[in-house]
């Protein structure tokens, strides 16, 4: 199993961590002139205003975690990685707005799934997944959106250091947890040190989120983080909220 852990991230490698590379994934552009707030007149997302709660609800799948209504009429997935710096702001800009307007009434979902593009990502989608599918949108958005902190760290961290994360594998992970104060980040809201070891010396599941995200871009062609499929159609050119919002505006239009 170790040999395959190494075999699978020695492609990774740790430049995307790196200033120069954070947005290299994406192709998006900065865009501010979409109607993008939910409280705009103009916002396409309208129609009963009754909240139900499904954006509580959430479920782990074959390759990621699911959450809302899993029978709902339209389903989105969404392809991050944890040190893309554009998916950080994704988290910031679109998924609470998701959440409210159509998450909660049930009348889409939306599939979480990792990209793995280097060791770190590795680490951090190993504690994301660590604990019980319910907390599991807690987990995800606080390491996006502590992502600055803690990637400074990584940027700044002794080669030394680098090369023992690049390994990506058990001792790797735990060092790079440990380093970067991941490991107090989920122990400070309630999971065990003990259980967080445990879930960074998994070896089994380290391998199966390097093959999940092999198998997404092999079957959407995935081109970088974040990317979304809308009905299990990956939607070209669409990696940032101003770009999804007027996709969903007109596939929900009154």
């Amino acid at each position: 199993m170790k040999k395959s852990i190494l075999g699978a991230v020695a492609a990774l490698g740790l430049a995307a961590l790196m200033p120069a590379a954070a947005s290299a994934q994406s192709s998006s552009s900065s865009r501010d002139d979409s109607p993008n707030g939910l409280s705009d007149p103009s916002s396409a997302f309208t129609g009963d205003t009754r909240r139900a709660a499904w954006h509580a609800e959430i479920e782990r799948t074959e390759r990621g975690h699911l959450i809302g209504n899993p029978d709902a009429d339209a389903a989105l997935i969404e392809f991050i990685s944890y040190t893309c710096g554009h998916c950080a702001s994704f988290a910031r800009e679109g998924e609470s707005a998701l959440d409210i307007a159509l998450l909660a009434p049930g009348i889409m979902s939306v599939e979480v799934r990792s990209v793995i593009r280097n060791p770190i990502d590795l680490t951090v989608s190993l504690l994301v997944a660590c604990g019980t599918a319910t907390g599991f949108k807690n987990r995800h958005r606080m390491y996006l959106l502590s992502q600055d902190a803690w990637l400074a760290k990584a940027r700044s961290a002794p080669a030394a250091q680098r090369a023992i994360w690049a390994r990506g594998d058990r001792t790797g992970r735990l060092n790079a947890a440990r380093a970067l104060d991941l490991d107090d980040m989920l122990a400070e809201r309630g999971t065990s040190m003990a259980d967080i070891n445990t879930c960074l010396s998994d070896d089994a599941a380290a391998l199966k989120l390097i093959r999940d995200g092999n198998a997404d871009r092999a079957e959407f062609a995935v081109p970088g983080t974040p990317s979304f499929a809308l009905d299990g159609e990956l939607l070209p050119e669409v990696h940032d909220w101003s770009a999804l919002y007027p996709v969903l505006a007109e596939r929900f239009r009154p």
